[in-house]
């Protein structure tokens, strides 16, 4: 059974951090087009950060670049999105998601959110409010 489990959402002050982790379960990620997106109340989902397949590119959308960070730990079989200096308009909840197979997808045409056979975690709450 093919798995993603999100963990490390939660609530915090504007200026604050979090780091969000993306464990796979029955696949491993390292050849995988890896990414995160958000999903806010009454808005679409957005990719914010993404791996491409090998990892050979990385995107991140604009509002986050420079605060985020996507990385990979392939011993771990995870994907990180560490958040810094985080605002109120980061709030959302967060999912993970990987497309694997033959097919090479950048960082940019995955967080495009275009895959239909992509695997997604559960997702997670991020919230920044005072």
């Amino acid at each position: 059974q093919v798995q993603l489990v999100e963990s490390g959402g939660g609530l915090v002050q504007p200026g604050g951090s979090l780091k969000l982790s993306c464990a796979a379960d029955g696949f491993t990620l390292d050849d995988y087009a890896v990414g995160w997106f958000r999903q806010a109340p009454g808005k679409e989902r957005e990719g914010v950060a993404c791996f491409s397949s090998g990892s050979s590119s990385t995107y991140y959308e604009d509002s986050v670049k420079g605060r985020f960070t996507i990385s990979r730990d392939n011993a771990k079989n995870t994907v990180d999105l560490q958040m810094n200096d985080l605002k109120p308009e980061d709030t959302a909840v967060y999912y993970c998601a990987a497309e694997g197979g033959p097919a090479y997808y950048s960082g940019s045409y995955f967080c495009s959110d275009l895959s239909s056979t992509a695997a997604w975690g559960q997702g997670t709450q991020v919230t920044i409010s005072s």
